[in-house]
C-alpha cells in the first residue's frame, strides 16, 4: 500500500505538469526560461514555497527546534516580510525591464562584465553548494525515514547513491526537458499536498501528547511542560541571536527571496505585475504558518522523546516513524519527494536559464537563435546534473558539521549581489567600476573574515580553557555572529560604491527603460496586505516574547 500511494501521487503530479506545457512554446526563451510569461499566482505562490521548503529545512530547522525551540522560526517568518519588499519594491522594477534574468538587469545599470561577474557567482554556489547538498540531504532523509537499506536489503552507501541518482534523474527530467512551467506546475501541486502532509504531523504529534484527550490538550501540555522551548528571544549563545533580525538576517532574506534566481524566476514569469504581487503576498501569509511543519514537530519530538535521540537532526524522521498511520507513510514519502526534487530541479533550471542567457549568447555563440540557446541551456543542465548526482553521496566523507556552515557559506556571494542590485535601483550614477569593486570586495573581506579570522580569534580564545560550558559560550562570543557581519561588510560596500559614485559619477544618469513584456499595473491592494503581513509578523515575536 505504502509503495503503490507513493507511485500513485508522484506519477499524478508528473502527468499534470506534463499536460500543463503541450500549449507552451518551449523553443524560445521566454517560453522555456518563464513559461512563457503566463504563470499565475496561484501557481507562483506555490513554487515560491515548495522551491524553498526540502529537507533541509524540514529536517534541518526541526532539528534546530528540537534543542532551541521557537526561536528559530525567524528562518520561516521574516521571509515573509522580505516577499512584502519584493512584491513592493523590486518585481515592478523587475518587470518593466522585462528581464529574464537577474544579472540582465545588472548589464543594462552596470555593464557586461558586471552581469558575468554575477551569473559566475550565482551558478558556482548553485554547483559547489546547493544541488549536491539538497541531493545528499534529500537522500539521507528519505533512506533514514523510511529505512530504505533495510527494506531492500542493501548497504546504507548503496542505497544513498541509488536515492541520489532516483532523486537527480527525476528532476532533471522536470527541470532540463520540461522547462520552468512544468517545474512550477509540479511544485504547486506538490506544495498542496507538503502543506496536508506536513501539517498531519504535528496534529498526530499533538494528539499523541494529548494521550486520547485531544490535539487542544496536547497543544496545552506541550506549552505547559516545555515554556522555555516557546521563547521568540534569542540569546548570544543561540544559532539566531536575537539582535541578529535587525542586521543581516533581513539582508539574507532580501537576497534569496528577492534576487536570488532560483527563486525570483517564478515571479519573472508573471503573467503580469498584478498576478506577480499576488503570488507573492499569497505565499507570504503560507510563510508564516511555517513554523507548524518545521518548527512546532522539532519542539513535539523534544518532549515525547527528547532523551532518546542524541542527534537533534533525527527529531522529524524520528517523529514522523511514532505518529504517522502507516497507512500514510506512502503519501508522505511522495510529498517529501516532491519537496526534495523541487529544490533541486528549480535551481538547476535557473542554473541552466543563467548560462544559457547570459554566458552561451554572450560570450560562446553570439548570434545564437532562441532555439540554439534553449538547446545550449539543456545540454548545459544535463552535465551540471551528473556532476551533482556523482558529487552528492562523497558529501558522506565530508567533516562533520558541514550543514551548520551551509548559510555563512552563502554569505560569501549572497551579500554582495544585494549590494550592487540594491545600489542600482537607489541610484543614478553609480558606475560600473563600483559594482565590480563592490562585489570582489564583499567576497574577499567576508572570506578572510570567517574562514581565516574567525577560526584563529576562537582559538586564542579557547587556549586553557577546558570547561564544557564556557568553550561553548567562547564558540558563539569570541568573534561576531556571522549575520552581524554580513551587515557589517554590506554597510562598508555600500559606503565604497557611494563614494566611488560622488567621486567618478556615470556621464548619464541610468533611466529604467519599460520593455513591455507584461503589463505593470500594480496592484491595488498590495500596500494592504503587505501591512498586515509584516503585522502579524511582529505580533507573533511580541506573543512569544518571554
Amino acid at each position: 500500500m505504502t509503495i503503490i500511494s507513493f507511485i500513485g501521487f508522484t506519477l499524478l503530479v508528473a502527468v499534470i505538469a506534463y499536460i500543463s506545457t503541450l500549449k507552451t512554446d518551449e523553443n524560445t526563451s521566454d517560453g522555456y526560461f518563464l513559461g512563457g510569461r503566463s504563470l499565475t499566482a496561484t501557481v507562483i505562490a506555490g513554487s515560491l514555497l515548495l522551491t524553498n521548503l526540502s529537507t533541509e529545512q524540514i529536517v534541518g530547522l526541526n532539528g534546530q527546534a528540537f534543542t532551541e525551540g521557537i526561536l528559530v522560526m525567524a528562518w520561516e517568518t521574516l521571509a515573509a516580510i522580505a516577499m512584502v519588499v519584493t512584491a513592493v519594491f523590486l518585481l515592478p522594477r523587475y518587470l518593466k525591464g522585462g528581464l529574464t534574468t537577474v544579472p540582465q538587469f545588472l548589464e543594462d545599470r552596470y555593464d557586461t562584465f558586471t552581469k558575468t561577474l554575477t551569473s559566475g557567482l550565482f551558478l558556482s554556489g548553485y554547483v559547489v553548494v546547493l544541488l549536491p547538498i539538497v541531493l545528499y540531504s534529500g537522500a539521507l532523509a528519505v533512506n533514514t525515514m523510511f529505512d530504505v537499506p533495510k527494506q531492500l536489503g542493501i548497504s546504507e552507501t548503496t542505497a544513498l547513491w541509488g536515492t541520489v541518482w532516483t532523486i537527480g534523474i527525476v528532476g532533471s527530467i522536470y527541470a532540463v526537458f520540461g522547462g520552468l512551467k512544468a517545474v512550477a506546475v509540479s511544485d504547486t501541486i506538490n506544495a498542496v499536498g507538503l502543506l496536508i502532509g506536513g501539517l498531519m504531523i504535528p496534529i498526530f504529534g499533538l494528539a499523541a501528547i494529548g494521550d486520547g484527550e485531544g490535539i487542544l490538550k496536547g497543544l496545552s501540555t506541550l506549552f505547559e511542560s516545555n515554556p522555555d522551548k516557546f521563547n521568540s528571544i534569542g540569546g548570544p549563545t543561540n544559532t539566531v541571536p536575537f539582535a541578529t533580525i535587525f542586521t543581516g538576517m533581513m539582508l539574507v532574506q532580501l537576497f534569496y527571496w528577492g534576487t536570488n534566481q532560483a527563486i525570483i524566476q517564478r515571479a519573472l514569469a508573471a503573467k503580469n505585475l498584478k498576478e506577480g504581487q499576488k503570488g507573492l503576498m499569497l505565499a507570504a501569509f503560507i510563510k508564516i504558518l511555517g513554523p507548524l511543519i518545521v518548527v512546532l514537530p522539532g519542539i513535539i519530538a523534544f518532549h515525547l522523546f527528547g532523551d532518546e535521540l542524541t542527534n537533534p537532526d533525527q527529531a522529524y524522521p524520528t517523529l514522523v516513524r511514532r505518529v504517522l498511520p502507516a497507512s500514510l507513510v506512502g503519501f508522505f514519502a511522495a510529498v517529501l519527494f516532491g519537496a526534495i526534487l523541487s529544490s533541486f530541479n528549480s535551481a538547476l533550471n535557473s542554473s541552466v536559464t543563467l548560462f544559457g542567457v547570459d554566458i552561451y549568447k554572450q560570450y560562446i555563440k553570439k548570434d545564437a537563435t532562441e532555439k540554439q540557446v534553449v538547446r545550449a541551456g539543456k545540454s548545459f543542465g544535463i552535465v551540471l546534473a551528473l556532476l551533482s548526482m556523482c558529487i552528492a553521496p562523497l558529501i558522506a566523507n565530508a567533516p562533520a558539521g558541514l550543514f551548520g556552515y551551509l548559510q555563512e557559506v552563502n554569505g560569501c556571494y549572497s551579500i554582495p549581489i544585494f549590494t550592487i542590485i540594491l545600489v542600482g535601483y537607489l541610484t543614478k550614477r553609480v558606475p560600473a567600476i563600483a559594482a565590480k569593486i563592490g562585489i570582489l570586495s564583499g567576497v574577499i573581506l567576508y572570506t578572510i573574515s570567517q574562514f581565516l579570522l574567525k577560526p584563529n580569534i576562537i582559538e586564542a580564545a579557547k587556549k586553557g580553557i577546558t570547561d564544557a560550558d564556557q568553550l561553548t559560550v567562547i564558540e558563539a562570543t569570541a568573534y561576531p555572529h556571522f549575520l552581524h557581519v554580513m551587515a557589517l561588510l554590506f554597510v562598508l560596500n555600500v559606503a565604497i560604491m557611494l563614494i566611488i559614485g560622488k567621486l567618478y559619477p556615470r556621464k548619464d544618469a541610468y533611466v529604467l527603460e519599460y520593455k513591455k513584456a507584461v503589463d505593470i499595473r500594480p496592484w491595488s491592494k498590495v500596500y494592504y496586505v503587505g501591512g498586515a503581513v509584516v503585522v502579524t509578523v511582529i505580533f507573533m515575536y511580541i506573543y512569544f516574547a518571554s
